[in-house]
């Protein structure tokens, strides 16, 4: 458990570390949109290599592919209920609040992954670690920034922050535990949970923002962030 704790950590860090560089001050949308942009190429590297194939393997195509379903569901459905609430897309004005509900909607079950990974044996994968860690950073920034643009006391921001990355933090810790119980079928479905939420969250939110901000070079992002998440996939 300690293990999973620290990885879990690790992983959910860059969330903190986000929120505190957006509110140094007001980052260029361009340079937000390139780094939403490699994060997404990353994270679409994980789905492929870490999530989905992974999930296959462990669990059998049937068993994924109910997890991919679920998944992309439970998003969907999670996401609209955010929409409802008058809470708007990152690109909108006011979208902090959105954008630290949405990373722990992205968060959990990425990071419920990493702690599965810990208990088949598999280990900590770098590739999804690494996805998971770049992706957080936009996020944050950009929440940061629009909550102090519209208000918040700096602490206000920390705390939230702060608490974000806690529940994602223990999601691996979840993930580890729930995969000690469960069987090969159960945590393929989890890893298909996972790749079903984060596709419909990138073609949703992070992938059309990330081209907003940045433009046509969000695309050359993006494929270097796929790059060094196939390459990554192997260690």
């Amino acid at each position: 458990m300690g293990e999973a704790l620290l990885w879990g950590a690790v992983a959910a860090s860059s969330l903190v570390i986000g929120a505190l560089l957006g509110l140094v001050g007001r980052w260029p949308r361009r340079t937000v949109g390139l780094v939403l942009a490699f994060g997404a190429g990353a994270l679409i590297s994980a789905v492929a290599f870490e999530l989905a194939q992974e999930g296959a393997r462990v669990g059998g195509t049937g068993a994924m592919a109910v997890g991919l379903a679920a998944g992309a569901l439970a998003y969907y459905v999670l996401d609209g209920v955010i929409e409802r609430m008058g809470r708007k897309r990152p690109a909108d004005a006011g979208a902090g609040p959105a954008l630290a509900l949405g990373a722990v909607l992205d968060g959990i079950p990425e990071q419920l992954v990493l702690g599965v990974g810990l208990t088949t044996g598999t280990g900590v994968s770098v590739g999804l670690l690494t996805a998971v860690f770049v992706s957080n950073l936009p996020e944050a920034i950009g929440s940061a920034n629009e909550m102090r643009a519209a208000g918040h006391a700096p602490w206000t921001v920390r705390l939230i922050w702060f608490g974000v990355a806690a529940v994602c933090a223990l999601s691996t810790v979840v993930g580890h535990l729930v995969a000690d119980v469960t069987t090969g079928p159960w945590n393929g479905a989890i890893d298909g949970f996972a790749a079903g939420a984060t596709l419909v969250m990138l073609i949703d939110s992070m992938i059309p923002t990330a081209a907003e901000r940045a433009g046509r070079p969000a695309g050359l992002a993006a494929m270097l962030g796929f790059a060094l998440g196939t390459a990554l996939s192997s260690v």
